[in-house]
């Protein structure tokens, strides 16, 4: 090790509007170390970041980069300092090509001052090869899936030789063989005396990949330590404050009317001859690997895509849904994935994006009433726990979790009966994930028919009453939640159904 940590924050002050937001945290990260970065959403990891960043100024505290005193004034002296940040929020230009935002701002110049775009070009695909991803270097970044525009935003970290990178959320969007080539990647930078700082709710993640970790909680230091062998039930106490239960939260009972059938639902390419059933009261849920189709088979569903066969009934009525507004009419709700990219609309308030699919119930003789829009918000922020001092702020204000809280809301308020929730905790810190699953848990006993798309098998075990295993794009497994394990969800969701076994 270096003889100074490469980066040292000393008793790191913060406040806005009056409002303690980090309380002389120390955070030191060695050269060639990766350090988790842990805590609950509002703990202050981004606020921390952002300082070391160069976004915003420390009221009080020290940095220092390789023992020298630093004033990180804006971003570009941070960057000057070999520092690098991966937004959680990809800052992508999607109206650009890759090579243009791999090299925004640094773009290189033949001898005569022209853009040099073939050597642009051919630095693009080199680094992108080291993460295993091969795209034309001229595709434009709109064009591309999330899970790619990640990888981009890492491949510029290393394109311009960043010594420390901050990578928060990196893997939110990344498939699994995509996770394990970062992870590989991240491992040989550390060789290379590059250091990293790794924020991420994923604790199995961390556990795996990360030297030490460093906890923050109500924006204060709570413990920093070696992270091998550590106990991940120990960090999780930590970081809320309490012990998070992993017992099943759902158990088998008697429903109602039954709300969704689907029959032989098939969309070339994307999934095959679907079956199933959700009654109201119910929680099913679909899970697997990335890639498994259930995504899409969900969007299709909800009519973002119309090319697909099959029979789809709602309360015994059979409907064609080929648009969202359809999908609306017939009582469905859709929560995305992807919460910046389709579900909220980050320039407009927290109370709008509630309001937002229906208008209807607040607007009289062409107006809308803002005070019975403010009493229903007042009633959802109650009932949901929208932790939320002015609902009249940007929505992009909130946490993850509680931007969540509001696009249900919106669908609650649009009285839909069936909510298809797509990920429903990502992104999303562990005490605010038991927060969604106990509202997801009171919806179903207020007799709303759940549907819950998740990778992550543990999550679908604890909340659901049916899982329904997929496999490219068709189910190969049903299970109750009693029933299921986590091996036998991966058996079928790898695809290694043994020949004769039977699907149930």
């Amino acid at each position: 090790m270096a003889t100074h940590p490469f980066v040292a924050m000393h008793n790191i002050e913060k406040s806005f509007n009056g409002v303690p937001v980090l309380k002389k945290v120390t955070l030191e990260v060695e050269q060639g170390e990766i350090h988790a970065l842990l805590g609950e959403n509002g703990a202050g990891k981004s606020t921390l970041m952002n300082i070391l960043g160069g976004v915003h100024q420390p009221d009080n505290g020290q940095i220092f980069v390789k023992g020298e005193k630093i004033s990180m004034a804006n971003p570009h002296v941070s960057q000057a300092q070999g520092i690098s940040f991966i937004h959680q929020e990809l800052n992508m230009v999607g109206d650009l090509k890759v090579y243009e935002n791999m090299f925004l701002g640094s773009e290189i110049r033949n001898k005569i001052g022209f853009l040099n775009v073939e050597e642009m070009c051919r630095q693009t695909r080199e680094i992108l090869a080291e993460l295993g991803v091969y795209i034309n270097p001229k595709e434009y970044v709109r064009n591309l899936a999330t899970s790619y525009k990640q990888l981009i935003e890492i491949s510029k970290a290393l394109l311009h030789k960043s010594q420390l990178i901050i990578m928060d959320e990196p893997t939110t969007s990344l498939a699994e063989h995509e996770v394990n080539r970062l992870f590989e990647l991240m491992r040989n930078l550390k060789k290379s005396g590059v250091s990293i700082i790794y924020i991420s709710h994923k604790l199995k993640e961390i556990q795996e990949v990360c030297d030490r970790y460093t906890v923050l909680r109500d924006g204060q230091l709570v413990k920093t330590d070696v992270m091998e062998n550590e106990n991940l039930e120990v960090i999780t106490k930590l970081m809320v404050g309490k012990a998070i239960s992993q017992e099943r939260y759902v158990h088998e009972h008697s429903f109602g009317d039954m709300a969704l059938e689907v029959e032989g639902l098939t969309s070339t390419g994307l999934f095959k001859d679907i079956n199933f059933t959700v009654q109201k009261g119910q929680i099913v849920g679909f899970t697997g690997l990335a890639g498994d189709g259930r995504t899409e088979l969900f969007e299709s569903l909800f009519g973002y895509r119309k090319k697909y066969a099959g029979t789809v009934k709602v309360k015994g009525q059979a409907v064609k849904i080929n648009h969202p507004r359809k999908a609306l009419q017939a009582g469905l709700g859709y929560v995305p994935k992807d919460r910046k990219e389709n579900a909220i609309i980050k320039d407009l308030s927290v109370i709008h994006n509630m309001s937002l699919s229906s208008m209807g119930n607040f607007e009289r003789l062409g107006f809308i009433q803002d005070k019975k829009e403010q009493q229903k918000f007042n009633a959802y922020k109650k009932l949901l726990n929208i932790k939320v001092h002015n609902p009249r702020i940007t929505i992009d204000k909130l946490s993850g979790g509680n931007q969540q809280k509001v696009i249900i809301a919106k669908w609650l308020e649009a009285e839909t009966d069936i909510l298809i929730f797509d990920n429903p905790t990502q992104g999303i810190d562990v005490g605010a994930k038991q927060e969604i699953y106990q509202q997801i848990i009171a919806l179903a006993k207020l007799g709303k028919a759940i549907i819950i798309l998740s990778s992550e098998a543990p999550e679908v075990m604890r909340i659901c009453h049916n899982i329904h295993v997929m496999y490219h794009g068709e189910i190969t497994a049903h299970f109750t939640g009693d029933e299921a394990s986590e091996e036998e969800i991966m058996h079928y969701a790898t695809g290694a159904k043994r020949e004769g076994e039977k699907i149930g």
